[in-house]
């Protein structure tokens, strides 16, 4: 049996986004702030369309997810060699937007359940004094989100969403990004909607937000953001804030704007997906998925699990014959970067920070991407192809089998 599907091919953008991008080609507009006399700009629109859908008082649509958070952590005001805490298990982008602002990433250590670990962040901010928290909700696993905000009152910490993977999920029914202070949002390929780049930051917090604009570029064009605070807002900053231009412009706008209204059915396509492959990898000895908690609603478009049952040498051996049967696994304990999967131990400008419970998640960590282009039927398949490759590489493992046979080539 072998996948013969691409782990990275997306579904087509909706027509109705494809017919409204031509047109605002055709209009030359593509600048957010050029529009014709009369005429409302698609990222204005947009802002509104996404405040609404989360829940926000007011939205800023920015170039990337990982501007977006920048651009929250200036307007919150971090200063030169400030300490930001955030997730050891995370991507490269949240550390690279601390650093980003010149601020001093804090890595907090990893529960098994791939969450931020809450007696850890207590620990961290009493010893950092870090005034902000940059909570990553890594592979869209959200932790329990009463708990932290309680961890975080009690510490004085602001609290900075990354929901770069968690775009229509929630916690007990609070969507994603609207626990703390300020929510970051990814419309990069590989998210929950798509426009190659750009991102989102919402707040209900008028200061903070009217700095967040400025910073994105606005000029003294502030009035234009429909979902953005009022003009008095802006009187004591307009002429103090630097201008750091960052924003979304209206092509990308429009491709993003009739996917909004598609992301509950797509969580629920997803989510099939998600079930599929965990039904068949469940049960299997020596393979350890997370369980999803009741509270959380989720967005399966992408699936981990550990692999505890293989000694951490035979796990590359393990993942390249998954990808000789078509199945592409991404690995969190290599020694190296691969592509877009890095840990904490890679992002030297970051320091060393000794994280010994991620790491010990992290090697034994893989990750998958669902992608809407799959069918239930190929889920099957692939959670097939990953149970029996597992199978037999464990069966090699009890045997006492050294490295080097049939599935395992190499040193033992």
């Amino acid at each position: 049996m072998r996948f013969t599907g691409n782990f990275t091919q997306q579904e087509p953008i909706p027509e109705e986004a494809i017919v409204r991008a031509v047109e605002v080609m055709r209009s030359g507009r593509l600048h957010r702030y050029n529009v014709a006399s009369g005429e409302t700009d698609e990222t204005a629109l947009l802002e509104v369309e996404f405040a609404k859908s989360v829940g926000a008082k007011y939205c800023l649509a920015l170039a990337s997810g990982g501007y977006a958070m920048q651009t929250a952590l200036r307007a919150f005001g971090i200063e030169p060699g400030e300490p930001v805490l955030t997730n050891a298990f995370t991507l490269s982008p949240v550390p690279g937007a601390i650093a980003g602002v010149q601020g001093k990433p804090v890595f907090v250590e990893t529960t098994a359940d791939l969450t931020i670990d809450l007696n850890d962040l207590k620990q961290k901010a009493a010893e950092s004094r870090s005034r902000v928290l940059l909570l990553s909700h890594m592979r869209g696993h959200i932790a329990d989100m009463e708990q932290l905000m309680q961890v975080a009152k009690a510490a004085g910490l602001i609290v900075i969403e990354d929901c770069a993977h968690t775009m229509g999920a929630a916690w007990k029914d609070v969507p994603s990004g609207r626990h703390g202070l300020a929510g970051c949002y990814s419309t990069q390929t590989y998210k929950h909607i798509n426009s190659g780049e750009g991102g989102f930051l919402v707040s209900d917090d008028p200061q903070f937000m009217a700095r967040a604009v400025m910073f994105s570029g606005s000029y003294m064009l502030y009035q234009r953001h429909l979902a953005g605070p009022g003009p008095e807002h802006y009187a004591d900053i307009r002429l103090d804030t630097p201008n750091c231009s960052g924003r979304m412009d209206n092509l990308r706008a429009a491709i993003l704007r009739p996917q909004i209204h598609l992301l509950n059915k797509n969580r629920e396509r997803w989510n099939l997906l998600y079930r599929t492959v965990e039904n068949v990898l469940n049960g299997v000895p020596g393979l350890v998925l997370r369980r999803r908690p009741q509270e959380e609603t989720y967005v399966g478009s992408s699936i981990q699990f550990r692999v505890v049952g293989l000694h951490v040498n035979r796990i590359p051996q393990f993942l390249a014959h998954c990808k000789d049967r078509g199945v592409e696994l991404k690995w969190f304990g290599a020694d190296e970067p691969v592509a877009y999967t890095s840990k904490h131990d890679s992002w030297r400008y970051a320091g060393h920070q000794p994280m010994p419970q991620t790491d010990a998640v992290l090697s034994t960590l893989c990750d998958m991407r669902l992608p809407l282009t799959f069918s239930r039927e190929d889920s099957e398949t692939i959670g097939r192809i990953i149970r029996e490759t597992f199978e037999d590489a464990k069966a090699a493992q009890d045997r006492g089998e050294a490295i080097g046979g049939k599935y395992f080539v190499g040193a033992a």
